[in-house]
This record gives C-alpha cells, structure tokens and sequence, in this order.
C-alpha cells in the first residue's frame, strides 16, 4: 500500500510540476494570426518584441499577435528567413518576457515541454525528450537546418514560433517544424543571438556564388580515378556574368565537393557554408572537373538583395 502512495505521489508531483510550467509560461506566449496561418510566438522584450518563426508570416503584411482578450497590430522588424526566425513589434501594450537558457548546455534524453496559442487561448502544450541535440534538416523548406534540437514531442498545426522550455521554464528553442516523428527547435541561443542584432537594426548577411546547381550521383569509378572520398556532389549548371563563381573560373558541368575544406555532398549543404564570415575572403573550392579534381580560389560576395542601401 505504502509504494501505491508513493508512485501516485511520485505521479502527482510530476502532474503539478508541469501544470506550474504550462502557467509559469503563458504570460510569455502569444497567439501570432497573419491572415494566412496561425502560429505562436515569445515574448522577448516588456515593450512588446516578439520571435516567431518566418514561416508563419508567410508574405502577409497584416500581421496581429493576442493573448486572451488582447489582439493587437503588430509590424515586422526584420526576418531571417535561412534560420526561418522573424522579429515583430506589437504597437502597445506591456508584456511579461520568457527568460532563456543556455542551449549549449542541453543533452540527449533532457526532459522538455513544447508549448503553443495558435488559437489565442490556453496554451497548449505538449511533452518529451530531447532525441538529439546537434540534428541537421536537410530539404526542408529549400535549404538545410543545421544543429537544431530534435526531441518527441509531437508538435501539431499552430505550435510553430512556440517555445521548447527545461524543467526550469527556460526558452532552450523555438519549435519549427515536426518531421520524420520529431519535433524541431532552432536553439536559443542562435534565437537571442539573431533577435538582438535584428533589435537593434543590425543586418543579417549572406553570401553567394552566383551559381544554378543541384546535387548529383558520382561515379564509383570517377570518385575512385580522382581520389574522392564521397559518392555525391553538387554540380553546377549555370553560372551568372560577373559573379563570384565566373570569376574563379567555375563552369557549367563542374562538380563542386568541398567548399572552404567542409565536404559538400548535396545542394543543402551550400546554404549552411555560405555566412557572412565568408563575404569579400578568398576561399578554397575543390571541384571534380573531367574526371580530376581542381581547386579554385573563389571570393563570395554579399547577396545583392542583402547590400546596404
């Protein structure tokens, strides 16, 4: 009798602590309707700075954040759509802001729960383990998601631009997507990391090419012949006049497979490569070129659309 009442004690600790979390929390979730979809968001700051993800924008322009009987008119403050992170800035009103951990500090089988107002109620919530605390998302949304946190807990429609908080009620991520039976949150640190320079006006850069490509099967016996240790590629099929790429003598047909010493073996893997640390810096290119490899030296300049006006 006496272990019945210490596991339903055990069961109603374990009930209570995570009910005080969903509660700790709401105050710091809110409801993110852009007409077009709905999702969630965090509020970062008291004056109303709010993250969610980029991807529940959408392109709409009309864009309203509630949280119970509060809906108000919010403007965009910029976005990072490569991270899928998107800044907002509600007209008025005063806000309770979620306090954030240290994501570089998570392991694997870390206790966290997902939470999410995509309807502007309760918030919801959903739990789980962290399953991996380095995953890559590779094809999703056209580019490839590098060390985000992967956990089971099933996020469903509206959780995205929620927060995946620890036992603490920390913000360690902001969930994104829920693919192959796991959830996806971008870490908190990179979140803080991008919101605050996005706060106070900073831009976030990226560096191109100039090149039309796709990933592409390589030969066993040309990987053999030309000393490459991989058995897929990125092949280019066009390059543009007067980019970085037709300058450093890159052509159509060229396999490229390692870019600045990292392997490159799908499409997904260039848009993790191209930062801005990169930008105006000669970097090596090793491209697989008639059956040989070739290195080139290759300077990636600032997307044109990025440049300062």
């Amino acid at each position: 009798m006496s272990n019945q009442l210490s596991s339903l004690q055990i069961l109603k600790s374990l009930s209570d602590a995570t009910s005080e979390l969903v509660k700790k929390l709401a105050p710091s979730v809110v409801n993110v309707n852009s007409r077009m979809t709905r999702g969630t968001g965090v509020v970062l700051t008291a004056d109303g700075h709010i993250v969610t993800c980029n991807h529940v924008l959408g392109r709409s322009a009309d864009v309203r954040i509630g949280q119970g009987e509060k809906s108000l008119q919010a403007k965009l403050v910029g976005s990072d759509p490569y991270s899928d992170l998107a800044l907002l800035k509600a007209e008025e009103g005063h806000f309770e802001p979620a306090e954030f951990g240290d994501s570089d500090k998570l392991n694997t089988g870390q206790f966290v729960l997902a939470l999410a107002n995509p309807f502007n109620r309760q918030p919801t919530a959903t739990t789980g383990i962290i399953t991996n605390v380095g995953a890559t998302l590779r094809g999703w949304r056209g580019t490839a998601m590098e060390n985000v946190i992967a956990t089971d807990a099933r996020l469903n429609p509206g959780f995205s631009g929620g927060p995946l908080i620890d036992v603490s009620g920390k913000v360690i991520g902001l969930n994104t997507a829920y693919v192959w039976s796991r959830g996806i949150a971008i870490p908190a640190n990179r979140v803080k990391n991008i919101t605050d320079r996005l706060m106070t006006g900073g831009k976030l850069r990226r560096a191109y090419l100039g090149i039309v490509s796709d990933t592409v099967l390589i030969p066993q016996e040309i990987a053999t012949q030309a000393g490459v240790n991989q058995d897929s590629g990125v092949m280019v099929f066009q390059v543009e006049q007067g980019a970085p790429a037709k300058k450093a003598g890159l052509t159509m047909g060229d396999v490229i497979v390692k870019f600045n010493e990292k392997p490159v073996t799908t499409f997904y893997d260039l848009p993790g490569l191209l930062n801005e640390d990169i930008i105006g810096k000669k970097t090596t290119l090793t491209i697989l070129r008639e059956e040989r490899l070739v290195q080139l030296t290759i300077t990636p300049a600032v997307a044109e659309s990025e440049e300062d006006d």
